[in-house]
């Protein structure tokens, strides 16, 4: 055999391997989670399932490496739009304000994937062990993005759903199936995005510390000017570098961030409309419920009454 033909046949065992396990993948998730909905088996470990294609949902992205193991699903952060499938992972760095559907599901081949929750200190350590350099750059690097699901990340996901057939594995050994996702993440065309938002010091770190500022004050009067001080940017590059992460101006990362909390707490714990507007940050009424329909898309007691007649139907 010549060297040409074995080098087929190599690929060719590989190319067989890699469709072996997007199919065992389908099929140890469709058996971890056998109705409609999210469960966490592992600790930092989601696996979703749904049988239908979903409505637009209103939530917050959090740090995340995410697998759709069948179906595919689109995620929209401010005007942009990220849409992946068995081929292809997200990548998100920053949690984020976002919009996020189903898009293809069906009873016979529902929607089936995982998230594995990604923590900035391990993925700091794994910089460190295993030498991996901070960027010298101070260019900013938009938080979320899809790339190809290459064979070894693929390989590594399906081994750690494989320890949920063993109890007494999770414990021990998904910390170190975890450490090698995010040491291939960081080897791999996403690298970068970790590196960036992982940095001490610069634009990135700047960024991360901005957006965190605001999520703890959510419901106080923001200034883009005391804020842009504090962090040691001009307010217009803090406004410009903040949209190149997040997608949002920050006056809007604020809003979405308050409407959200609206509607939790008037669907969550029974808060009546004036007062749930007031405890988020909005004095005028008339304001909150205009903001309210703008992203939402109905008043506030049409949203919620709707939101609970789903609930209480089943879906």
């Amino acid at each position: 055999m010549n060297q040409i033909a074995r080098t087929e046949k190599v690929l060719e065992r590989e190319m067989q391997r890699e469709r072996d396990n997007r199919e065992e993948l389908v099929e140890r998730i469709a058996q971890a989670i056998q109705v409609d909905g999210m469960i966490e088996p592992m600790s930092g470990v989601f696996l979703r399932r749904s049988t239908a294609p979903t409505e637009l949902v209103h939530g917050v992205a959090v740090p995340a490496f995410c697998v759709i193991a069948q179906g595919n699903k689109e995620i929209i952060i401010g005007e942009d739009r990220y849409r992946y499938d068995p081929a292809h992972y997200l990548l998100n760095t920053v949690e984020l304000p976002a919009l996020s559907h189903v898009i293809e599901a069906s009873r016979e081949k529902p929607y089936l994937s995982l998230r594995l929750n990604l923590d900035p200190v391990l993925v700091g350590s794994v910089m460190v062990e295993a030498e991996q350099t901070l960027p010298r750059s101070n260019a900013v690097t938009r938080a979320i993005n899809v790339s190809p699901l290459d064979s070894g990340l693929l390989d590594a996901t399906l081994r750690l759903i494989r320890l949920l057939d063993q109890p007494d594995e999770p414990r021990i050994l998904s910390p170190m199936i975890t450490r090698e996702i995010v040491f291939r993440l960081l080897r791999g065309e996403q690298g970068g995005r970790l590196r960036n938002l992982v940095a001490l010091g610069g634009s990135a770190d700047r960024i991360a510390r901005a957006v965190e500022c605001i999520r703890s004050n959510f419901d106080q009067h923001l200034s883009i000017d005391n804020l842009a001080r504090e962090l040691g940017m001009s307010t217009s590059g803090l406004h410009h570098q903040f949209k190149a992460v997040t997608a949002m101006t920050p006056l809007q990362f604020q809003k979405q961030l308050r409407l959200q909390e609206a509607r939790r707490l008037m669907l969550g714990e029974d808060i009546d409309v004036s007062n749930a507007g007031y405890r988020v940050g909005y004095d005028d009424a008339a304001h909150f419920n205009r903001e309210y329909k703008r992203l939402f898309g109905m008043p506030p007691l049409r949203d919620v009454g709707r939101l609970r007649q789903e609930a209480g139907a089943g879906y």
